[in-house]
């Protein structure tokens, strides 16, 4: 029997909630387990494999910060959604960043070019890879939609619930394509960094999924105020560790090559910081544009540049704005008026987000 049938209002901490998404997310995978079999099975694969499960843990939180009347197992199901637009995101940008693995296994493009060649099909490869890949992140985006609506919400709650979710949707993507044009015009400046850490991760990793289960539950607009200020400075603080532990995280634990957005070229605001603080450096602005430049970084090269992060204090820079983000948007969660349990949780969350190593 589904640990849904009796879920109720009362459920409480982040490891309670875990379980019960777990064996929804479980549910709802199974009910579509026979529609385009192979793609579903490396969704599931992916889904299931593991993941913090940030964003409908945000989203939960939200509708008991509003005192959430709806009846939770419903919420649940519907946090199910949060997650497919997770899995959407993670298979695209694994294609388009060239990454070879996530979570300790194959990328799914990878995965899907392996068979290709083990079975030795004609054509490319890599081409067939990218192409079932990004099937595999539509069909979780389209399935996103369906969690959402055959959740069993009631008509109202959904219907405010809906317009947080289309904004998600939309900054989620419109945070990517930024993402590709800093690359592509090699973009530097901090301020466009900060940018595509707002929209790409604060508000699709906490804002938004907090605006959505708030919204759920028919919190006021100093509610809505409060909460979305928490999210959008959490949420960018979150991205700014991110990008440290993409840099200076352990393979071990990460799941990911050492230094891999070093080797992607990616045009953080660790990066912007190095670079603005190396203008009279011309020997480290060429190890840094090497960097983000030249297509194959060595292992030298990365050693080097994490080197120099350290050095001209970007490293040090990038953890005094987490700590000026974390202490605003606890300020900001300290003005709303909320159910004291779900305020201790969002500290918990805050803290977790800005000190973790994964």
């Amino acid at each position: 029997m589904s640990l849904l049938t009796s879920v109720d209002a009362r459920t409480s901490h982040v490891d309670d909630f875990r379980v019960l998404l777990d064996d929804a997310l479980h549910d709802f995978l199974r009910a579509r387990q026979d529609l385009a079999p192979e793609l579903a099975a490396e969704l599931r694969g992916l889904i299931l494999a593991g993941g913090k499960r940030i964003r409908p843990t945000f989203a939960w939180w939200g509708w008991r910060a509003a005192r959430g009347s709806t009846r939770a197992d419903a919420v649940v199901r519907a946090m199910v959604a949060l997650e497919m637009l997770q899995c959407c995101a993670l298979v695209h940008d694994d294609v388009m960043d060239r990454s070879a693995t996530r979570r300790g296994k194959p990328s799914v493009h990878e995965s899907f070019a392996a068979r290709h060649r083990h079975r030795r099909w004609t054509g490319s490869a890599r081409q067939y890879g990218d192409s079932a890949a990004i099937l595999v992140g539509d069909l979780a985006l389209a399935w996103a939609d369906d969690a959402l609506v055959t959740a069993g919400l009631p008509a109202e709650a959904l219907s405010r619930a809906w317009g947080p979710w289309q904004a998600m949707r939309t900054e989620m993507i419109m945070g990517q394509h930024l993402d590709l044009l800093a690359v592509a015009r090699r973009e530097e400046s901090l301020e466009h960094a900060v940018r595509v850490a707002a929209l790409k991760t604060a508000a699709y990793t906490v804002e938004r999924p907090l605006h959505l289960g708030a919204a759920l539950a028919g919190a006021d607009d100093d509610v809505l105020d409060c909460l979305r200020a928490y999210g959008h400075d959490i949420g960018i603080a979150f991205q700014l560790r991110d990008d440290l532990i993409g840099v200076f995280g352990d393979s071990s634990v990460t799941g990911k090559p050492v230094g891999e957005d070093l080797r992607e070229g990616k045009r953080t605001p660790l990066m912007s910081i190095a670079l603005s603080r190396a203008q009279d450096r011309p020997s480290a602005q060429r190890v840094l544009r090497r960097c983000l430049e030249t297509g194959a970084v060595s292992d030298r090269t990365v050693d080097e540049v994490r080197s120099l992060l350290v050095e001209l204090g970007a490293v040090a820079a990038v953890e005094e704005h987490i700590d000026q983000l974390s202490g605003s948007g606890l300020a900001a969660l300290d003005r709303a008026v909320i159910d004291d349990e779900a305020r201790h949780e969002l500290v918990r969350l805050a803290n977790r987000a800005v000190a973790r190593t994964t």
